[in-house]
């Protein structure tokens, strides 16, 4: 399957307890045959006890026979955590539509690699590329205690390029000594908690534009729209010739849905990209946690899940 979000079955082979509360689950296609391909950062969207997840891949892009997801039990999980680890089991067949990959891996001189807990995941395909095509790298990889941390014994064998830094050992990580010295051609990517990521968003501020990339777990803070200044906007569908107009109080996907438009979706927080879609007409005002400045900048496309518009008409490809 490709970035079309077209589903597919796919059957749980294996699940191993990787650290205290993360579970890697190993995923193959039912009749055994090649799955899609994938590349570094790109992540599976699961159908998880009727709701819809996503988690970075982190096995080996060039192996078509499996995919490897890890998952962390959240104890305020709305279910897709909860239901990794107290439900699926080996044998089961889940839905599950892409790779789609909203963290590439770019070209750069060298790397530094930030992980705050699960955020790993993403980050061991990045890795293992960079290695093999013997580029400069470093991780620094945080968690809360050393038992809680994932695929250590994968890291330990890239010695001391990879350093573990548990919290309760060492601290919080030093972000300013990591960072507090921009680098031209270093491209840092960073996967955490919001804390973390919002903290090296703010020290590389003083960095080359479009060194740091980073993956979201959850919506990064947004500044509070007061009620009063939405207002009501009209919507155009190019290709179903549907019009409607959205209440200041409707996301847009949602008044799509009641005019019968369906967009793909997921998260609903504007972080996952399921719902992108392109924007042929009008300005909109974006608020998602996805897309880059640039990317806004040029309003090509939008998330329609959280997104808005600033012109009194967008006219949408759907």
């Amino acid at each position: 399957m490709d970035e079309s979000g077209a589903e597919m079955d796919l059957l749980v082979r294996a699940m191993t307890l990787e650290s205290e509360g993360v579970l890697s689950v190993i995923l193959e296609a039912p009749d055994g045959g090649p799955l899609p391909p994938w590349e570094q950062g790109a992540h599976l969207e699961l159908e998880l006890g009727g709701r819809l997840r996503h988690y970075s891949l982190c096995g080996t892009p060039g192996d078509s026979s499996r995919y490897r997801i890890a998952v962390l039990r959240e104890p305020d999980s709305r279910g897709g955590s909860a239901h990794v680890h107290e439900v699926l089991r080996p044998g089961h067949l889940i839905t599950a539509r892409g790779p789609r990959n909203r963290f590439p891996l770019v070209a750069a001189e060298r790397y530094l690699f930030i992980a705050g807990g699960i955020g790993i995941t993403p980050l061991l395909p990045m890795i293992a590329a960079v290695e093999a095509a013997g580029i400069p790298w470093r991780l620094a990889y945080g968690g809360r205690r050393r038992a809680s941390m994932a695929f250590q014994a994968e890291l330990a064998a890239y010695g001391q390029a990879a350093t573990l830094l548990p919290e309760d050992e060492c601290g919080r990580m030093d972000l300013d000594t990591l960072l507090g010295t921009p680098q031209a051609g270093t491209a840092v990517y960073c996967c955490g908690p919001e804390g973390l990521l919002s903290a090296v968003e703010s020290v590389c501020a003083a960095w080359p534009e479009g060194s740091l990339h980073v993956e979201r777990f959850a919506a990064a803070p947004r500044a509070e729209v007061d009620a009063d200044d939405e207002r009501d906007f009209e919507v155009v569908c190019r290709q179903s010739d549907v019009r409607v107009t959205v209440p200041r109080d409707l996301p847009i996907i949602d008044a799509l849905e009641e005019v019968g438009v369906w967009v793909a979706s997921a998260c609903r927080e504007g972080i996952c990209g399921s719902c992108e879609t392109k924007v042929v007409e009008g300005e909109p005002d974006h608020r998602d946690s996805l897309l880059t400045p640039e990317e806004r900048a040029s309003g090509a496309t939008m998330m329609p899940c959280v997104s808005r518009s600033l012109s009194d008409r967008l006219v949408l490809d759907l």
